[in-house]
C-alpha cells in the first residue's frame, strides 16, 4: 500500500458499528402496526369492532327510553316502525340490541383486561422467580386447570348476588389459568436470554426486568390472550344469562336470549326476537378472532400467506 493511500485511510472518518444491543422496541412497535394496518383481517375485525363500539355508545340517542319497558304492542315481525320487530312483551328488538351492546361488550373487555393482567403477573412471576414462587403459582395454576370450568362458573353464579359486577368476578377467576401457564412458558423462554442475564448482572430491580424487559417481547402473545380472553368474557356471560344465572333486569345479549326462550319465541316462529343478539355475539367474536389471526400470522412466519411467484417473467 502507498503512502498515499495510508494517509487517506488514516485521515477518513471511521464510523462506529451498529450496537446490535441497542433497543428495538419502538421500531418492533411501529412494524407491528404497519403489518396490522395493512393486514386485511386485522383491518376488518377493527372495523367491526368499532362499529359495534360506536352503536352501542350512540344506544341512547339512537333508541333513546328504557329499552325493558313492556308496552301493549306484543310480538310483531319487523316493520318501519320496528326494523327489528317487538317481543311477546312489546319491547323494541333494536333497541334491546343497541342497549344490550353497551353491557357485553363491558362485561367483555372488562374481563379480558382484569384476566390477562392477573395471568401476565402469575406467569411473569412465575418464570423470572423460579423455584419456591414457581412450585406454589404452578400448584394454584394446575388447581384452577383441573377444577372443570363450566361447574365452578355455574356455582360461583348460583351463590353470589347478581350484577354485572358478579358476572365479571367470576369469568375472570375461572378464566385467567390457561393464559397464565401460556405466558409463563414465553417468559421463561426470555428468562434465560442474554439481555435479561446482562440486566440481572447491572443490578437492576425484578419489577423493571419483568416489565421492562421481558413483557415488551410478549407484545403478540399478551394481545392474542386479550383477544381470547375478551371472546371468553363475552360467550360466557351469554351463556350464563342464558342459563338464567345472571342480573334478568340487566338488558344484554344474553339476557335477550334469556327471555326470548322464556317466551317462546323459537316455538311460535318470532326469529327476529333471538336472531339479533346471537348474530352481534358471533360477529364480535369473529372480528376479534380475526384480529388474533392476523396478528399470530404477523408474528409467525410460518403463516404467513406465500406470494405467488411472477409466473410472467420470460426465459
Amino acid at each position: 500500500m502507498s503512502v498515499l493511500d495510508s494517509r487517506t485511510e488514516l485521515a477518513a472518518p471511521r464510523t462506529a458499528p451498529p450496537d446490535a444491543d441497542a433497543p428495538k422496541v419502538p421500531r418492533a412497535r411501529a412494524g407491528l402496526l404497519r403489518a396490522l394496518l395493512a393486514n386485511r383481517k386485522a383491518l376488518f375485525g377493527a372495523v367491526v369492532l368499532v362499529l359495534f363500539v360506536l352503536l352501542a355508545l350512540l344506544a341512547p340517542l339512537i333508541a333513546p327510553g328504557d329499552p325493558s319497558k313492556i308496552n301493549s304492542l306484543g310480538v310483531g315481525a319487523p316493520s318501519a316502525s320496528h326494523p327489528l320487530g317487538t317481543t311477546a312483551k312489546g319491547q323494541d328488538v333494536l333497541a334491546l340490541t343497541l342497549w344490550g351492546a353497551r353491557s357485553s361488550l363491558l362485561v367483555g373487555f372488562s374481563v379480558g383486561i382484569a384476566a390477562t393482567a392477573l395471568a401476565v403477573l402469575v406467569g411473569m412471576a412465575s418464570a423470572y422467580f423460579g423455584r419456591l414462587v414457581d412450585d406454589v403459582l404452578s400448584l394454584v395454576t394446575n388447581i384452577f386447570l383441573l377444577v372443570p370450568g363450566v361447574p365452578l362458573l355455574v356455582i360461583l353464579a348460583a351463590f353470589m348476588p347478581p350484577g354485572t359486577m358478579t358476572v365479571i368476578l367470576v369469568l375472570v377467576v375461572t378464566g385467567w389459568a390457561g393464559s397464565a401457564r401460556v405466558l409463563r412458558a414465553q417468559a421463561k423462554s426470555i428468562r434465560g436470554k442474554d439481555f435479561v442475564a446482562a440486566s440481572v448482572v447491572t443490578g437492576e430491580r425484578a419489577v423493571r426486568i419483568m416489565f421492562r424487559e421481558i413483557l415488551p417481547n410478549m407484545a403478540s402473545v399478551v394481545m392474542t390472550t386479550l383477544l381470547g380472553c375478551v371472546i371468553f368474557g363475552i360467550g360466557a356471560q351469554a351463556g350464563l344469562e342464558f342459563l338464567g344465572l345472571g342480573d334478568a333486569s340487566v338488558v344484554s345479549w344474553g339476557t335477550n336470549l334469556y327471555w326470548a326462550g322464556n317466551d317462546g319465541a323459537l316455538m311460535t316462529g318470532a326469529w327476529w326476537v333471538f336472531v339479533p343478539s346471537g348474530l352481534c355475539i358471533a360477529l364480535v367474536a369473529f372480528a376479534l378472532a380475526m384480529v388474533n389471526y392476523a396478528i399470530d400470522e404477523i408474528t409467525n412466519p410460518r403463516l404467513r400467506a406465500r406470494r405467488p411467484r411472477n409466473a410472467t417473467r420470460k426465459g
